[in-house]
């Protein structure tokens, strides 16, 4: 009989969440609860594989009342009584966790603890994890982390060039984010391309966005630190600035440290440079009409981008394939068009034609004859962390 694993991924303020099976990544009920945690109602919407859609308010608003509904859904559907396990998606474990592993109190407290790594994640993890638990009593829970496909990084990588002490007192030091998604890309690549043990450089690019040097099962390298702040150019966030505009902004023009931080996160990156959006479908279409703002955008952006591969290949030493993933790199024609121009001298070129055609769900090589591969490949993030929870929680 088929089970499936409940994949959770809690927000401050928003719990996305579905139900897997972990052999062929059926989807049989998904959904977001959104407003939670902020004082007032939320809501909630649940889908169904059949084509099912339900909305309905949280009042209270909290992650809490928003799995108390999707419980009651699972039963309504016949689901509850299929369901094995729980797998929560973590962004920070700091330097504890290599891998995934089964939910105890010991476990609980050491993501406490990296709350102090990611306090704008964490918590909210945390959250999940004790409702999840409330909920589900009588099932094992597992958490998966973003940063523990780069726990395999040598020091020279993650290292940063301050006073060694703030690594071996605070653990200040570079952690890399989407690991999740660089664990499922580099579990295809030997069969695409037909290589035991490849290595590639893989741009995860979204909302969040970054590049990682994936050396076979683990990276050597990667463009996120300490914060998912760090890299190239994000959504809404800076990625790589001069540290030294902190002190400008805040010495010289008089904003506040907080003014500072919100401005890096939520206020950069594709929506500072454009001044219209942080949503590259935006962008593109406005550069396609010419707009001057739209065409910045997207040569800063695609700069950004090639010279951060180009760094990435110095650790592995070369690389056997680029790989574009995640909803920019699986869709935006014009971002790997623009990219990999700048990096022909690498021996990468794109063909147009097929190129232009890989998109929404589309895979394939759409390099040109005679170039080294290029490939896109979407990602399935909740395919992972549902595996994961079914191999631990056997």
């Amino acid at each position: 009989m088929s089970h499936y694993i409940f994949v959770l991924n809690c927000g401050s303020s928003s719990l996305k969440f579905s139900v897997i099976n972990p052999e062929n990544g059926e989807e049989p009920l998904k959904g977001l609860a959104e407003r939670l945690g902020v004082g007032g109602v939320g809501n909630i919407t649940i889908k169904t594989a059949a084509g099912g859609k339900t909305e309905q308010q949280l009042d209270p608003g909290t992650h809490q009342e928003a799995l108390h509904v999707i419980v009651a859904a699972l039963k309504k559907e016949g689901l509850m009584d299929k369901i094995k396990a729980v797998g929560h998606r973590i962004v920070h474990g700091g330097e504890y966790f290599a891998e995934s592993v089964l939910v105890d109190d010991d476990v609980r407290n050491k993501i406490v603890d990296c709350i102090r790594l990611a306090p704008l994640h964490n918590p909210a993890h945390v959250t999940g994890i004790d409702a999840a638990r409330e909920a589900f009593p009588n099932l094992k829970q597992v958490v998966v982390f973003d940063t523990a496909f780069h726990q395999h990084m040598p020091q020279r990588a993650f290292l940063y060039a301050l006073p060694y002490k703030l690594y071996t007192d605070n653990k200040i030091r570079r952690y890399g984010f989407h690991g999740t998604s660089y664990r499922y890309i580099a579990s295809q690549l030997p069969e695409k391309l037909g290589i035991a043990k490849p290595k590639a450089v893989v741009a995860h690019l979204g909302n969040g966005a970054s590049v990682a040097a994936v050396d076979f099962d683990h990276s050597v390298d990667t463009t996120m630190g300490l914060t998912p702040l760090e890299g190239v150019v994000h959504g809404t966030r800076s990625g790589d600035v001069d540290p030294a505009i902190f002190g400008i902004l805040t010495g010289q023009m008089g904003m506040s440290p907080k003014e500072v931080d919100d401005m890096l996160w939520k206020q950069s990156g594709l929506l500072g440079l454009s001044g219209m959006s942080n949503d590259c479908r935006t962008v593109e279409e406005a550069y396609a009409k010419g707009d001057a703002a739209a065409i910045r955008t997207m040569e800063v952006y695609c700069y950004r981008l090639a010279k951060h591969i180009a760094a990435q290949m110095v650790g592995l030493g070369g690389a056997d394939a680029i790989v574009f993933t995640g909803g920019i790199g699986e869709n935006s024609s014009l971002v790997r068009e623009k990219t990999i121009a700048l990096l022909e001298y690498l021996g990468f070129k794109l063909d147009s034609a097929k190129n232009h055609e890989t998109f929404r769900g589309k895979e394939g090589n759409i390099a040109a004859a005679g170039s080294k591969p290029v490939w896109v490949i979407a990602t399935n993030e909740e395919l992972m962390i549902a595996r994961d929870t079914d191999a631990l929680s056997a």
